[in-house]
């Protein structure tokens, strides 16, 4: 069975959108990742399919941010631990979009133009503040040397597609799951490889007021050609959305990897990971974007590019799955 949770979003929604790409479920408390702009917004449980009192909160006033306060950090992963939240960006490069109505002449001109997008390379912890929101305090790993792209440079899978843009098959951060206070994976929409996707477990700690990168170590999971969109923790499990790697519209699908919430192996071959639910997709909307576990055989799913049915003047409505596994 399926309902629909209601998000109610502030009147000023036009600073960010009403796409969301990432999501965090803590009790009574949700924060969400706009996809555009470089903001989380805090919502609160009104009753059980209704999420309201919006709280918008810029990331330039919580950490130091790479590159401008406006520059857009495209927050894809979210986690909430006992005393932090944690984000990340894309790390992606991006390639100019061609717009509808677009001359045929001009299509491959607009095509060659790609940008590394440095603000985007952003992980981060917060402070928790008691009200379940980040407050102010919070450090980052660098963008550059020290960071993660510097990390990967001269690494025999990824770096030849450090520059490629995300929906190009290139390197592109969509998930985060905290495992324990040095210990954070990152899922890779791309690259896929011969059609195993990539987590990315890092070691972390804190140095002179950064987050500091101690060791990066990767781990390959068969997919079935599909990359990795949201990770989540669920008891001693880890959770997938798994969707394309580029601009297709599906399949997508919510997977398990038993015991992965402690640490996944250096591969995990098809037959070790469970399908838990097989999710509709629109054409050109509709993308299963984020994931979120309510409780108990409830699973919340949130879309990028969300069907116009979706919308109201200030609210967003997500897919609330009863009935499946999870909440251990």
């Amino acid at each position: 069975m399926t309902s629909r949770a209601v998000l109610h979003l502030a009147e000023h929604t036009h600073t960010y959108g009403l796409s969301l790409s990432g999501l965090a479920v803590r009790g009574d408390r949700m924060l969400l990742a706009p996809d555009e702009g470089a903001a989380l917004v805090g919502l609160r449980r009104r009753a059980e399919d209704d999420w309201a009192d919006p709280v918008e909160m810029l990331l330039d006033d919580l950490v130091d941010l790479p590159g401008d306060a406006d520059d857009e950090v495209d927050v894809e992963g979210i986690d909430v631990t006992a005393d932090h939240v944690w984000v990340t960006g894309s790390h992606s490069a991006k390639r100019r979009k061609v717009k509808a109505g677009t001359p045929p002449e001009k299509v491959g001109k607009r095509l060659r133009k790609v940008t590394a997008e440095e603000p985007r390379r952003l992980l981060a912890r917060l402070p928790l503040g008691p009200d379940g929101l980040p407050t102010a305090g919070g450090v980052r790993s660098p963008s550059g040397e020290g960071g993660l792209f510097a990390a990967l440079a001269d690494d025999d899978h990824l770096a030849p597609f450090l520059g490629i843009p995300g929906k190009d098959n290139g390197f592109d951060v969509e998930g985060l799951a905290v495992l324990d206070d040095e210990r954070v994976l990152l899922g890779l929409r791309g690259p896929v490889l011969r059609g195993w996707a990539v987590v990315l477990e890092l070691t972390v700690g804190e140095s002179d007021g950064e987050l500091a990168l101690r060791g990066v170590r990767k781990h390959f999971l068969d997919l079935s050609g599909l990359g990795v969109r949201d990770l989540v923790r669920d008891g001693d499990d880890l959770l997938l959305l798994a969707g394309p790697t580029m601009v297709l519209s599906r399949p997508a699908r919510v997977l398990r990897v038993r015991g992965g919430a402690h640490g996944l192996p250096d591969a995990v071959p098809a037959d070790g990971i469970d399908v838990v639910a097989e999710l509709d997709t629109g054409d050109g909307e509709d993308h299963p974007e984020a994931i979120a576990v309510l409780g108990p055989g409830s699973l919340l799913v949130l879309h990028d590019s969300p069907a116009a049915d979706r919308l109201g003047e200030h609210t967003v409505a997500g897919d609330v799955l009863h009935g499946v596994d999870v909440g251990h």
